[in-house]
């Protein structure tokens, strides 16, 4: 064999274990929302954090939702493998499917979500919110659930109920916009919308979320999978919950540059990044963990069954969770297991 045909022979070589590969190489496509509350998705898509933990024969390919039904829509249909969301849109994709569809992976933050009245609303209490406008994310999702039950337990109903209270249905942005033009009067938003309502919105906080719960813990962000894509790709999965646990750990130890980064992120995804003085305070309603919050998912799993958002028959959530891989990389960090 003549040192031309080697070299030849080993640049094919080369060329085609490359293209094996390329071709042998996993997509994990992962859905998540350009909010605070989705801190680990912001800040690992800004470093790159798991790029580098899933390694280089898994691509990560992003989705960004306004809000947590379109994600679970998206689960449904193939088009995304992971999503960061809310309670409620889990739990309605559970139900729907008949408990196939998704399981909860992990947590992802408590708190983080509130109510804003606009100042020249002329809500000062409760009763007054009789015949006004009120936005939520969008229909059946967290928020709109937590402002549908918060209406029943003052003794109100939304229009579509038979109340006079007008729930409507607005993205994040177009809250902000209609709360300037006095087209709304308050709002249940997730932050960083709840704080930018009021800084620039002419909004002032009604109802800090944290306020209605045990602890002042809620789930607000959980890491739910496809449930097909984790039989196929349990490995996969595993990795993606302990760089999200990773993180998690990281984003608490250095706040001051995951802020930072958070920031960088949602300015990126929004085409504004957020004030000084409301990332902030944005940031100081909300915690960042990987704990589902079982107790509190049963909670808002009761007050979605009470909004007629799950059928007429209360329904058996008990394989929502799957956190044997959670927990196995929690036994792996020496930290006690979540049952």
């Amino acid at each position: 064999m003549n040192r031309r045909f080697l070299t030849v022979f080993l640049l094919w070589l080369a060329t085609a274990i490359t293209g094996w590969a390329q071709g042998r190489a996993q997509t994990i496509r992962v859905g998540a929302f350009p909010n605070i509350t989705h801190a680990q998705a912001m800040v690992g898509k800004a470093n790159g954090w798991f790029d580098k933990a899933m390694g280089p024969q898994v691509k990560v390919q992003w989705t960004s939702f306004n809000a947590g039904p379109s994600a679970i829509e998206a689960l449904f249909a193939g088009a995304i493998d992971l999503t960061y969301v809310g309670p409620n849109p889990a739990i309605n994709g559970y139900v729907r499917s008949n408990g196939e569809a998704l399981r909860v992976v992990a947590g992802a933050a408590s708190g983080g979500a509130s109510l804003i009245v606009r100042n020249d609303s002329g809500i000062t209490k409760p009763e007054d919110f009789h015949g006004k406008r009120v936005a939520s994310p969008q229909f059946g999702n967290t928020q709109d659930v937590a402002l549908r039950n918060w209406l029943k337990n003052h003794g109100m109903k939304s229009n579509d109920k038979g109340g006079d209270v007008q729930i409507v249905p607005l993205a994040n942005p177009d809250q902000l916009t209609l709360f300037l033009k006095k087209d709304l009067d308050a709002a249940w938003a997730p932050e960083p919308w709840a704080t930018r309502l009021i800084h620039e919105g002419n909004g002032r906080l009604f109802v800090d979320e944290r306020s209605l719960w045990p602890n002042g813990q809620f789930v607000i962000g959980l890491l739910v999978v496809n449930t097909k894509f984790l039989q196929a790709h349990p490995d996969l999965v595993k990795n993606w919950i302990r760089a999200n646990l990773e993180l998690t750990d990281w984003i608490n130890a250095h706040q001051p540059e995951a802020k930072a980064l958070l920031n960088r992120q949602i300015g990126a995804e929004t085409g504004k990044a957020l004030s000084p003085v409301v990332l902030e305070e944005a940031f100081s309603r909300m915690q960042v963990t990987y704990d589902p919050l079982h107790d509190a998912l049963t909670v808002a799993a009761q007050q979605a069954f009470d909004g007629g958002f799950l059928g007429r028959q209360k329904p058996d959530l008990s394989g929502l969770y799957e956190l044997s891989l959670l927990n196995q990389v929690l036994a792996e960090k020496g930290r006690k297991a979540i049952p």
